[in-house]
């Protein structure tokens, strides 16, 4: 299919799977050396920028986000934004304010979030790559259940300057495709210092050849609370990587088990402040009444935009930041973080990447979904979050399909600035895995 192609038939493709929330009027590729798409919560601008809630509906930046200025700047056309959870705010792309993408294996199930829609444009369109962003899982949850590669690389790799945060200290751009080499060379493409994002700006070089895969070690925990098709693909996966001459250990990662309570004490707590600045007089939405004070035109606008998942999190991230209960929750959380990444550190001393499944079960149907509480749902990314807790780069390939033909993703973590051993875990792999493509119907 040509980049010309493409653009005449994607909004008649996006029409069913509704992976694109604001899209091109430009039929025309132009000179463009390749196509892309990113997540809504990157600036462009020209396009509206949403960030998936209805309180920003409107908003159209004045400039790119870094990222989308380096893609265009290498000959890429930005040809839609992508539908995710509001603000990031989930794990399956259904807390979105907008539009919510479907599986392009099975539309009535899940695309994985929060980079949702861009997963789903990635495994839908040939040769297409997207950018995601990942803050507890948000690239390598939607890779997996929409059968793609997605990375995310070293927290400070790729500049943050235009991205709308959820959690300033844990949020990674990255890249999700069908190709496993589009890994290593749009990382390189988006990847460097930029004086506008300062925690970009003490990486060291991003190497392309180096250091390559040849042990890796599955933490005793990442294999417990899996589904029954997400072991068995797991369990194969692990014989074929042996086969390959791949040394695959089993190892203790104590720390592992209190990852998923730091990091939501971390993210809800950086996120509550973060969403802090929309009060209906800055960005998007701005028709609230004006004759009310303003405490209570702050709240009245936000309790009418604000999704449900958006206010839990801005509650719970007051609440752990509140004078009394801070040293017992932020803190405290503060103090699993360096303890995570010890142990990253511990294993990686000995071994050249940590294995799990990245999900412990495959892309639901939404109406499993709906039945879900908020705790069983924050749960689901008990394998991914460690990983954004430490702010080492991960990265998801498919490695299976359940009963239902499903895909099922395995996930590589590498040490910091370490990028070059999943570029070779993923390419390795590759030549090896027969993927399965959706057929997408229109």
């Amino acid at each position: 299919m040509t980049m010309r192609d493409v653009l005449s038939s994607f909004r008649e493709i996006n029409s069913k799977y509704h992976m694109f929330h604001a899209v091109t009027g430009d039929a025309d590729p132009g000179d463009a050396a390749f196509l892309f798409s990113a997540k809504d919560n990157l600036t462009s601008a020209d396009m509206e920028t949403c960030s998936g809630s209805r309180i920003l509906e409107g908003y159209r930046p004045a400039f790119d986000a870094e990222s989308i200025a380096r893609m265009r700047a290498a000959g890429g056309k930005l040809i839609g934004k992508c539908n995710m959870d509001e603000f990031g705010f989930g794990t399956f792309s259904v807390n979105s304010g907008l539009e919510i993408p479907r599986n392009p294996y099975d539309p009535e199930r899940s695309c994985g979030g929060s980079s949702g829609g861009s997963a789903c444009a990635a495994a839908v369109f040939e040769d297409h790559v997207s950018l995601g962003v990942s803050t507890g899982g948000s690239i390598c949850c939607p890779a997996s259940f929409c059968g793609i590669y997605g990375i995310a690389p070293t927290y400070g790799r790729v500049s943050r300057y235009g991205l709308i945060d959820y959690g300033n200290s844990l949020d990674k751009i990255g890249v999700l495709s069908a190709r496993a080499g589009d890994m290593r060379k749009y990382i390189h493409m988006i990847s460097g210092r930029d004086p506008k994002d300062p925690t970009s700006c003490a990486q060291p070089e991003l190497k392309d050849t180096g250091r390559k895969l040849k042990s890796a070690a599955v933490p005793k925990d990442g294999t417990e609370g899996l589904s029954a098709d997400v072991k068995d693909a797991f369990d194969r996966s692990l014989e074929k990587l042996k086969s390959m001459g791949i040394d695959v250990e089993t190892v203790e990662m104590p720390s592992l088990k209190y990852a998923m309570p730091a990091y939501y004490v971390l993210a809800t707590s950086e996120a509550s402040t973060n969403l802090a600045r929309y009060v209906g007089m800055r960005y998007g939405r701005q028709r609230g009444d004006l004759s009310l004070r303003f405490d209570d035109y702050f709240s009245s606008f936000r309790s009418e935009y604000f999704g449900e998942e958006a206010k839990r999190r801005i509650l719970l991230g007051t609440y752990t930041r509140m004078a009394g209960f801070r040293d017992r929750y932020y803190a405290k959380a503060l103090r699993v973080r360096q303890s995570v990444i010890a142990d990253y550190k511990s294993v990686f001393s000995r071994f050249d990447a940590v294995l799990t499944p990245t999900m412990p079960f495959t892309a639901p149907r939404f109406g499993e979904i709906s039945g879900m509480s908020a705790l069983d749902a924050y749960k689901a990314d008990y394998l991914t979050v460690p990983a954004n807790l430490a702010g080492t780069p991960h990265l998801s390939v498919p490695c299976g399909y359940d009963r239902n033909g499903m895909p099922i993703g395995m996930q590589f973590v590498a040490d910091h600035w370490n990028e070059e051993v999943l570029f070779d875990a993923a390419e390795s792999w590759e030549k090896g895995f027969e993927m399965v493509k959706p057929e997408v119907k229109v």
